[in-house]
């Protein structure tokens, strides 16, 4: 098992789980202290560039873009779960693929050839995932209201930093007091949030909302 990981057809693999691993043990570490490993992740996340609805009939490689993520469950469960998901999925996947193929024919697939397959392989695993993490997170974590619901309230930026065109999560609570997780970025090309960050959300287009720096010292989001 440990030549499988080591072969270099498998680096990215096992460089998936390490890094799983190093995320957990991470994590885990840092809640003694109260905090998140969440702004060290940040580097390792692409970041997406998604932009408003096309018009009726016009292909949007964006508008699709931002369906993938939401079909990939981006804003119902936390973007730390999901990289984990998908880290722990295409790293086990691929080393079960290749260890299968090792046994029947001897050989291993190319590293160029088993990524591609293995990650497109590894995103309904992602999808998965994400819907059973949502169903067994507590429910101050998720809870089912209308998206446009949530604008008007106050936001906090939770992972990366977003400038327009480049979306950071947030987590947001509803009427009911319950925690969602949003894509959104600022409404006006000049602003930039960091994580910490309370925001007004104005609007939403798609899947990403629109919001300003909180202009009300008053208002905060309730934790």
């Amino acid at each position: 098992m440990l030549s499988l990981m080591l072969a270099s057809e498998n680096m990215a693999f096992s460089i998936a789980l390490v890094l799983m691993l190093m995320i957990a043990l991470l994590e885990g570490i840092a809640a003694l202290f109260g905090a998140g490993v969440s702004s060290a992740l940040d580097s390792l996340l692409p970041e997406s560039d998604i932009s408003p609805h096309a018009e009726v009939g016009q292909i949007d490689t964006d508008t699709a873009l931002s369906r993938f993520l939401g079909w990939l469950r981006i804003g119902e469960v936390p973007l730390l779960m999901l990289l984990v998901v998908f880290l722990l999925s295409f790293g086990l996947l691929g080393l079960l693929l290749q260890g299968m193929l090792h046994s029947m024919l001897g050989v291993l697939a190319p590293g160029w050839l088993a990524v591609p397959v293995v990650l497109a392989l590894s995103l309904p695993l992602v999808r998965l995932g994400g819907g059973v993490l949502q169903a067994i997170m507590p429910r101050d974590e998720t809870s089912a209201v209308s998206e446009d619901s949530l604008i008007g309230r106050i936001a906090v930026i939770t992972l990366g930093t977003a400038r327009v065109g480049y979306p950071a999560e947030a987590k947001v609570r509803d009427q009911h007091g319950y925690s969602h997780y949003v894509q959104l970025e600022p409404d006006n090309a000049a602003d930039e949030f960091n994580q910490g960050n309370e925001v007004l959300l104005l609007s939403r287009q798609g899947a990403v909302y629109k919001a300003i720096l909180n202009p009300n010292p008053h208002l905060s989001e309730q934790r």
